[in-house]
């Protein structure tokens, strides 16, 4: 119990800082447009100073990770989450291309535990992504928190799912950034095997922001007991064009044993 307080502290201590990291990312693509106007800035400071205790205020915890898109995988994203815990079993998120005050969002995830997966509709449920892989891997992390504290925020979300709708291309490393949030929003899902994400992709984080993925992966070893198998996490196999190996502890509900079930397709 003490452990646990003492962690919680820690946590909002940190978050209080408004710390995002040691690492700086920048957008991924300057928008086109014309410089605000001096009207446009002063609004914007009466604003900062008049409308206080807006719902982004509550977006106080920042998660770092990795989605392609369910119906085509080739397309994948370096996330940047700002999220509200709104309690135990449900959170919600915006999604950026990067954390400086001129980043692009992107996107949006809500989060819900395992509990409330199970009582959601099979048609419903092939939304949802898993996240033990990710987890697991080392891939999603939370910058400028001590080791011990993104430990404590890992070992929360395991056995959770994510329903992510991307609604805007753009991210670090893709050369085809549309200019503008175009067309439909694309669903995301999660990496489940280690080799689904594209060559040099979490490297390329990594080096910008000061993470050791591997480092991540190997203290996190002792979350893999409390993983269960979940859905979804076969439903990208074979749909990457490299081979890829299965991350420990990272099982589909279809093939553990005594579960049965069904992978969900693609949407």
């Amino acid at each position: 119990m003490v452990n646990i307080i003492f962690m919680a502290a820690l946590l909002v201590i940190v978050l209080a800082t408004g710390c995002t990291g040691s690492g700086k990312v920048l957008p991924a693509l300057e928008i086109e447009g014309q410089p605000e106007s001096i009207k446009t800035n002063v609004l914007e400071t009466g604003a900062l100073a008049l409308q206080r205790d807006a719902p982004p205020d509550k977006l106080n915890i920042y998660l770092v990770g990795f989605h392609p898109l369910k119906n085509d995988p080739q397309r994948q994203f370096e996330a940047h989450h700002f999220c509200q815990q709104v309690n135990q079993d449900f959170a919600q998120c915006v999604l950026y291309d990067g954390n400086t005050p001129d980043a692009n969002m992107n996107g949006i995830e809500y989060i819900i535990s395992e509990r409330l997966f199970n009582s959601l509709p099979e048609k419903e449920q092939q939304y949802w992504h898993p996240h033990n892989g990710e987890i697991l891997s080392g891939q999603l992390v939370a910058p400028g928190l001590p080791e011990a504290a993104d430990k404590e925020v890992m070992q929360g979300k395991m056995n959770s799912y994510g329903k992510t709708w991307h609604t805007w291309r753009v991210t670090h490393g893709n050369g085809n950034n549309d200019q503008l949030p175009l067309g439909e929003p694309a669903l995301a899902w999660s990496f489940n095997r280690f080799g689904e994400a594209k060559p040099g992709l979490v490297e390329s984080r990594d080096r910008r922001m000061d993470i050791n993925t591997e480092e991540r992966r190997r203290q996190r070893q002792d979350l893999t007991p409390l993983a269960h198998p979940q859905a979804g996490v076969d439903a990208l196999q074979g749909k990457f064009k490299r081979s890829t190996q299965p991350i420990p502890g990272v099982v589909d509900k279809s093939a553990a044993p005594g579960l049965g079930g069904e992978s969900f397709p693609s949407q």
